[in-house]
């Protein structure tokens, strides 16, 4: 079973804590306005529940509702480009709500043809954008089995995401695509500033860098998701993102839409900030 490397800092560490916030959320639940009938993925932000928390949690909410999905594939990993991919083939992850356990059926044949970096339960390195979803994972979809993928900017992500569609087709398993991104990291933390700081910056954010990448997004257009993030630093996770769009185009999505979108900016005020962004695909 992987331990948790952020419960206790990123959210909590008890059932209780996990609950009581998963809660808050549900007061003011984000709903899509324009899709209906079922959902195929999504794409959640992975910061501090304090900031993102939010977006992710309703995603997830929305998700389990409408795929009834048995297995979450799950794409993340901040990986550059010529990074190898990741995965943990077998065991569980540990969250305050219960193990999710790994969908090793799954998993199996794509050790067999990709060249991954094998990750397991005592051998891996710490990963928020995986780790952070789990806890809403096990909450909105208990009986789960779960498949957490680090996906680089590069072909063979595409390629992972039809493997798994085909396993899942062979293994009759329903499926759900979810991509773990946040947005445009800007500020003297990040050495991007084109905008200097205070209300300019924030809108060249939102209404421009963001903007350009969640509208890709939103077109299931997976390989322009990708050579977005590249070009414009408004994805810091675009090789998961458009892993997930591309997986969740192959389920039978065609089309996405934006739950909602905000910035830590708008959380706590501050020179440095990043965008976040929930989307489903149907």
């Amino acid at each position: 079973v992987r331990k948790p490397d952020f419960a206790g800092a990123w959210y909590p560490a008890d059932r209780a804590g996990v609950v009581k916030i998963i809660k808050s959320y549900e007061k003011e639940p984000l709903e899509p306005a324009a899709l209906t009938g079922s959902l195929t993925g999504g794409i959640v932000p992975h910061a501090g529940w304090f900031y993102s928390g939010r977006l992710a949690a309703n995603v997830i909410r929305v998700l389990a509702a409408r795929s009834r999905a048995e297995t979450v594939v799950l794409f993340g990993g901040h990986l550059a480009k010529g990074m190898r991919p990741a995965l943990m083939p077998a065991g569980a992850w540990e969250t305050p709500l219960g193990s999710l356990p790994v969908d090793e059926a799954l998993a199996a044949p794509l050790l067999d043809a990709f060249r991954f970096v094998e990750e397991t339960a005592l051998d891996h390195d710490q990963d928020n954008t995986t780790e952070l979803q789990m806890p809403f994972i096990k909450h909105y979809l208990p009986e789960a089995r779960v498949l957490a993928i680090g996906a680089p900017p590069e072909d063979v992500s595409f390629a992972i995401a039809d493997a798994i569609a085909e396993g899942a087709r062979v293994l009759g398993r329903r499926i759900v695509a979810v991509g773990s991104t946040d947005l445009t990291h800007y500020g003297p933390n990040y050495g991007l500033a084109p905008k200097g700081s205070g209300p300019e910056a924030v809108r060249w954010v939102k209404e421009v860098n963001d903007r350009k990448v969640i509208e890709r997004m939103v077109a299931l257009d997976a390989g322009g998701v990708r050579d977005e993030g590249l070009r414009s630093s408004n994805a810091c996770c675009m090789g998961a993102a458009s892993a997930a769009v591309h997986l969740a185009r192959l389920l039978g999505a065609s089309r996405g839409e934006v739950l909602d979108y905000y910035t830590s900016y708008d959380v706590s005020p501050n020179a440095s900030f990043v965008g976040y962004a929930g989307v489903v695909f149907g």
